[in-house]
C-alpha cells in the first residue's frame, strides 16, 4: 500500500487532482480580467449614446391636435384649398411647417378634408387643373387623377387620404391623418 501511495507521488499526481482539469496560468487571469472590466467601462460608454439615438423611435407617437382652418361660411361644394400651421416633432428636432389641404362639402352636406399628396409617388394633387379632366383632382407629375371623394381613378394605388374633421363655434379643424373612409 505505501508502495502505491510512493508511486503517485513520483509521478506528480495526487489522487485529489482529476485527470483533465488545467490551473489558469497568470496570463490567462490578467487576460480575462482586463478584458472583462474594458467591455464593462465600454458598455458604460456605448449604451448611453445608443439610447439617445433610439429613444425618439420607442416614443409612443402622439395624436395630432386639432388645428382652425377655416369659417364654416367659406367651405362650398367646390374643394377648395387651405394652408394651416403645425407644429412638428420628428426626433430631436422640432419645427413648425405649413400644411394643405382641400376642404369641401359632400354630397351628403358633410365637411372633409382631403390630403393633396398624390398616393403615386407624393407630388401635390390640384383641383379642375386639367381642362380634359373636368371635376377631378389631377396629379400633374405622372396623370394620375381622383374623384371629389378622393377615389383613385388612374396611375395611383390608393384614394387620397383623409382628415379628420369637426366643426366647432363656426369653424372648421382638422385632426389626424388616415386612410380615406369616404371611398
Amino acid at each position: 500500500m505505501s508502495d502505491h501511495t510512493n508511486h503517485d507521488y513520483e509521478s506528480g499526481h495526487s489522487s485529489h487532482q482529476s485527470p483533465g482539469k488545467r490551473e489558469m496560468s497568470r496570463r490567462q487571469f490578467l487576460s480575462y480580467t482586463l478584458g472583462g472590466t474594458g467591455g464593462f467601462l465600454a458598455a458604460g460608454i456605448v449604451i448611453p449614446m445608443i439610447r439617445f439615438a433610439v429613444d425618439p423611435v420607442l416614443q409612443p407617437k402622439a395624436k395630432a391636435d386639432w388645428v382652425k382652418v377655416v369659417e364654416e361660411s367659406k367651405i362650398t361644394d367646390k374643394p377648395q384649398a387651405f394652408k394651416f400651421p403645425v407644429h412638428q416633432i420628428d426626433g430631436w428636432y422640432e419645427s413648425d411647417v405649413e400644411l394643405e389641404t382641400w376642404i369641401t362639402k359632400g354630397s351628403d352636406g358633410k365637411i372633409f378634408a382631403l390630403n393633396p399628396t398624390c398616393k403615386h409617388l407624393g407630388c401635390t394633387v390640384d383641383w379642375n387643373s386639367n381642362p380634359s379632366l373636368k371635376d377631378q383632382y389631377f396629379c400633374p407629375c405622372h396623370g394620375a387623377h381622383y374623384t371629389i371623394d378622393g377615389k383613385n381613378l388612374a396611375v395611383a394605388p390608393a384614394p387620397l387620404d383623409e382628415y379628420d374633421v369637426k366643426v366647432e363655434n363656426g369653424f372648421v379643424y382638422v385632426g389626424q391623418l388616415h386612410a380615406n373612409h369616404r371611398v
